[in-house]
């Protein structure tokens, strides 16, 4: 990647598979700190724990995104955990 993505913080939703989860995968590896939302939390967890055994930083949000409630839920605890 041509921008230096180290240390910040993205939040990646759908990351539970497909396009999401291989740009967690990417960014994880260019070292950006990844809020990663999805519906599957079972399939979120699975993927923090690839990027946390790889050396990156990750946590995991159940989220559905068409529940407004749910999003700001989202914002509020990436900005919490913001350093994980």
């Amino acid at each position: 990647m041509s921008n230096n993505i180290s240390g910040k913080v993205v939040i990646i939703t759908g990351a539970s598979n497909g396009i999401g989860y291989a740009t967690a995968k990417l960014l994880a590896k260019e070292g950006a700190i990844l809020s990663l939302a999805a519906r599957r939390k079972e399939k979120l967890d699975q993927l923090v724990t690839e990027i946390i055994a790889e050396g990156g930083q990750a946590a995991a949000y159940a989220t559905d995104i068409t529940k407004r409630k749910d999003v700001e839920v989202l914002v509020e605890k990436t900005l919490e955990n913001k350093i994980i």
